[in-house]
């Protein structure tokens, strides 16, 4: 981070369905890759751990563990690397199952973001396996420690007080009231989105305006990752749609490719106008 930008990242790993295993191990891969890169934030798909088409096998206690087991070994892997990691995957808490955002630094879980918005329409049947993110944060424990477990969650950055990250789940862009806009008014400058977003014709044309047009009403960049290569064809197709934006411009684009898709958000002219905007609320 120099001169108020970050570097960011979207990454696409490709990923065998409830392999947790080999989808760590590929995860893993992309954040080496992308630390020597100088990526300072990267963002995977939504349930990249397990897969995101895992249908009934969501409910398999072996599959679960299987997931925590490939969350640890990304943290250990996370513990020399200078990046927040956020990675997708199904959390057990409180004998409920949530679509789960892990968000990684330097070996720690600094925080788990459930899913808002479970799709349950159309291609879509989330409700059969995962709630709904709790109304209010609360903790979650893991590996013998408590972590903060929520929708409402933000992650600062201690060297550069303007960057402070929130994190929405693929179908909270889609609903008519994205979590994004609460978490733009807290005072976070970047949105990480982990994505499962299947392809159909001209849908990549409405997620494309819909991540730079939320990036311009809350004055943010935003960081999209897209389930790609690996993912069963039974129901959905997914062409790995990676998108970053700035404040309604397009800085980054990659769709049918697995691997990283890097730009840099200038944190410090976000605040700038977010100060010159009088109509802008102040943070909370």
């Amino acid at each position: 981070m120099r001169y108020g930008f970050i570097k960011a990242a979207a990454a696409t790993p490709e990923i065998r369905v409830a392999d947790c295993s080999y989808n760590a191990g590929q995860t893993v891969k992309l954040m080496r890759e992308a630390a020597e890169k100088g990526v300072k934030l990267l963002v995977f798909p939504e349930l990249c751990i397990t897969g995101y088409t895992c249908s009934d096998l969501f409910l398999q206690r072996r599959l679960l563990d299987g997931a925590l087991t490939a969350l640890r070994t990304v943290m250990e892997a996370s513990r020399k690397l200078s990046l927040l990691t956020v990675a997708g995957l199904p959390l057990t808490v409180e004998d409920k199952l949530y679509n789960c955002a892990a968000v990684i630094f330097q070996g720690e879980i600094l925080g788990v973001v459930p899913k808002t918005n479970l799709p349950n329409y159309n291609e879509f049947y989330e409700k059969r396996h995962f709630v709904p993110a709790p109304a209010e944060n609360t903790v979650c424990r893991l590996f013998g420690k408590e972590v903060p477990f929520g929708s409402k969650l933000l992650f600062c950055c201690d060297t550069l007080s303007e960057l402070k990250v929130a994190v929405e789940i693929c179908e909270d862009l889609w609903s008519p009231i994205p979590p994004s806009n609460y978490h733009a008014l807290a005072g976070a400058t970047i949105i990480a989105n982990p994505s499962a977003s299947n392809e159909t014709v001209t849908k990549s044309d409405y997620r494309r305006q819909l991540v730079t047009g939320q990036s311009a009403r809350l004055v943010c960049g935003y960081v999209y990752a897209d389930a790609g290569e690996g993912e069963s064809s039974t129901d959905l197709v997914f062409g790995g749609h990676n998108l970053i934006a700035e404040n309604g411009s397009l800085l980054a684009e990659r769709r049918f490719a697995t691997g990283l898709t890097v730009s840099e958000i200038d944190v410090d002219r976000l605040a700038y106008e977010r100060r010159r905007m009088t109509t802008f609320p102040a943070g909370g």
